[in-house]
């Protein structure tokens, strides 16, 4: 399949993966008067793309190129091993375990499905390498890997689900006009492109596992706040 073609089909909200079920913390901020309306919403997004945004387009990209490299012929465990070891890299950068869990649930959905649409090796390894459910983004590169993406393009629909996704929840929570909304996703196009070729930058000519230190790792305190007490939240209407 035609890489920008997959990126559009995995970027789709109506991709059967669970997405539509979160909100990125935003439910929450809607519950705490942190969000109110558009001004709000356009600083969350910006906040939200800044920080975990990066985070996990960066993940992808490391999981796409992990994937496109295939298993190791001679070592097939090694495989599994440097899987197991990215998705740590993706744990040790969320510190909310209620994020953890909502990553987990996610990337578990999200592999589920891509193994149907692009069954590969390396989607049968991540599985195996993590049955309890790859961290979200992990899954993302490497489903990205498996449908013709390139890292660059993987990290670019990470960036845009962090802040779509919150986004879309918004309209329903607050009853905002969705143009007004989607004009400030417009607004960040610049920005989603920026933070796609942020999150590549440190993906070099040497060997993958080696560098995944150096991911970015900003932390969202906030936002770690928000997804701790969204689970006290007994009327909730998203997951997450």
């Amino acid at each position: 399949m035609n890489g920008d073609a997959a990126l559009l089909l995995l970027a789709d909200s109506r991709l059967p993966a669970g997405g539509h079920a979160h909100s990125g913390g935003v439910e929450e901020a809607v519950r705490r008067g942190a969000v109110t309306g558009a001004g709000d919403l356009a600083r969350f997004l910006r906040g939200r793309l800044a920080t975990a945004g990066l985070v996990t387009a960066a993940l992808a990209a490391a999981a796409c190129e992990l994937a496109a490299a295939g298993d190791p012929a001679d070592h097939p465990a090694d495989g599994v091993e440097l899987w197991r070891r990215l998705d740590a890299e993706a744990d040790a950068r969320t510190a909310s375990p209620a994020q953890r869990e909502a990553a987990r649930l996610q990337g578990r959905l999200l592999l589920r499905t891509a193994r149907r649409m692009w069954p590969t090796a390396a989607l049968d390894t991540l599985a195996r390498a993590v049955p309890e459910g790859p961290h979200h983004p992990v899954a993302l590169g490497a489903a990205a890997a498996s449908a013709g993406c390139a890292p660059r393009q993987a990290a670019l629909a990470a960036a845009y689900t962090s802040v779509t996704g919150p986004a879309t929840a918004a309209v329903r929570l607050l009853g905002l006009d969705p143009v007004t909304v989607h004009r400030l996703l417009a607004d960040l196009a610049t920005a989603l492109d920026d933070t796609a070729r942020a999150a590549c930058a440190s993906l070099d000519d040497a060997a993958p596992q080696g560098r995944w230190h150096a991911l970015p790792g900003h932390s969202a305190p906030a936002l770690d706040l928000l997804a701790e007490g969204h689970l006290t939240n007994p009327m909730k209407l998203f997951v997450s």
